[in-house]
């Protein structure tokens, strides 16, 4: 497939956007309170705070639930079937929540919406719905908005760009942790994905402009950053100045922010010179994610994903000596077209090897548009349900294993908030991520908590204050 060049969006560009802000907080019949659905990644949850960005700089408050808000945006994912079954069943319910708010406003965007054709058709099957816009016009809400308000007919916008959007208005989930993008899209074309297709092709954001976002976070008391991207390994592609992964997670441990972690990594761009990084680096959290997808090279070939299985079990063996006691983390997919029992086998068996401390395990899912939805051999719908229900019970007793490994020593957790089943104690995760629940109250949260582990509980694990 040609290059396609980046679209950087000009300061000029972006001031246009904050007039049709203005103009709208204005409006008589501008909506009041907004509220922002978020299904997938964390690239989506990322985008949904600019999108609570931007809308609070029109005026707008956001409101605790749907029922409550005005103006209901659904930010959806597609790279799973049910994802997609799920967006749209909740915007179908939104249809009776209209009935009792005439003025509501119901837009759809992100991921699911950027597929070739699909606006149009959600709008021809859900004609309730007002605005439609993909990832690539994100940056664009205040316009749309302007639009919408002074339209009696839906309004699509879909483009085709490969867009860079910086100083975008932001709205945070939290005080103590922060999303940082450094990379959007992806250029691998696994022949099962989607991504590419709905995201673009991969673009890297100036590393200035990165680093000072990470200072302004450090400054304001941030303790942990998230780095995110299709495929972090990567970044820099592109880049004048020749910066890599490696050299950027250098100057961002330098600044000081006590935790830094990113995924999603590609094995296949999994450098020794990340890995040196990752053991010599004084804040990169001890964890790291890697998609391993499946454990038969022919399968992985025919995924397109580029690496062996030997390679693959190669770099395990690099991280775990470069960073002693690491947790890996995975996706696995089961139920590929082809896959045959003797080559399911085999993915068994590389988790057993690996000994992973939490999977995400999926059944295959025929995404339209890619190369795999058009392969033979599609696989029965028991066999898979069957399948993963083995690999489930393989991934849950080597968690254990890989669990047990804490019993008796001590980790730092950053408290995320009240347990959900005492009031009296708190949880967050460890350096390692993994999950950990501790005695504590309300002025744990965002605190960063040293605890003893005690305790193991299905996926997390019980501590005692030190």
């Amino acid at each position: 497939m040609a290059e396609r060049k980046p679209v950087l969006i000009t300061p000029e560009q972006l001031a246009q956007q904050r007039h049709f802000a203005a103009l709208v907080s204005v409006m008589e019949n501008r909506p009041r309170s907004y509220h922002v659905v978020t299904y997938g990644c964390q690239m989506n949850a990322h985008d949904s705070e600019k999108l609570s960005g931007m809308l609070a700089d029109m005026g707008m408050d956001e409101a605790p639930t749907r029922e409550d808000a005005d103006f209901v945006i659904f930010n959806t994912c597609c790279v799973r079937d049910n994802a997609e079954r799920r967006a749209l069943g909740n915007v179908t319910w939104l249809k009776e929540v209209r009935k009792k708010n005439p003025n509501l406003i119901i837009a759809v965007c992100g991921c699911m919406i950027q597929q070739p054709g699909m606006a149009e058709r959600i709008l021809k099957q859900y004609k309730f719905i007002d605005l439609a816009f993909g990832t690539s016009n994100l940056w664009k809400l205040p316009e749309l908005l302007h639009r919408t308000l002074n339209s009696d007919r839906a309004v699509v916008v879909v483009e085709d760009e490969d867009t860079i959007a910086e100083d975008l208005p932001l709205r945070r989930l939290r005080t103590d942790a922060a999303y940082i993008t450094i990379m959007y899209g992806c250029d691998n074309f696994c022949s099962y994905c989607i991504v590419p297709y709905v995201r673009g092709r991969e673009r890297s954001r100036d590393p200035e402009a990165i680093l000072a976002e990470a200072r302004a976070l450090y400054e304001s008391g941030v303790k942990e950053i998230m780095l995110l991207g299709q495929n972090v390994n990567s970044y820099g592609k592109g880049l004048e100045n020749g910066m890599n992964f490696p050299e950027l997670l250098r100057q961002l441990d330098a600044i000081g922010i006590p935790r830094i972690r990113f995924m999603t990594s590609h094995p296949k761009d999994l450098s020794d010179e990340l890995i040196a990084v990752l053991g010599e680096a004084k804040h990169i959290l001890p964890q790291f994610h890697l998609p391993v997808q499946h454990g038969n090279d022919e399968v992985l070939r025919r995924m397109n994903r580029r690496y062996t299985r030997e390679q693959y079990l190669d770099k395990v063996r690099k991280l775990r000596a470069a960073v002693p006691g690491i947790g890996l983390t995975t996706d696995i997919i089961v139920g590929f077209p082809g896959e045959t029992e003797e080559q399911f086998e085999e993915t068994l068996s590389i988790v057993e090897e690996v000994g992973y401390d939490s999977a995400f395990t999926f059944i295959y899912s025929p995404r339209t548009g890619t190369v795999a939805a058009g392969m033979e051999d599609q696989i029965p719908e028991d066999v898979a349900t069957d399948r993963i229900k083995r690999l489930i019970a393989v991934q849950e007793a080597g968690q254990r294993k890989a669990m047990a490994r804490f019993l008796g020593t001590e980790e730092e957790v950053l408290v995320e908030g009240l347990s959900r089943r005492s009031d009296k104690a708190v949880s967050g995760h460890g350096r390692h991520g993994v999950s950990i629940t501790f005695p504590g109250t309300e002025a744990d949260i965002g605190q960063i908590v040293r605890v003893r582990v005690t305790e193991m509980k299905n996926n997390t694990l019980m501590a005692e204050r030190i």
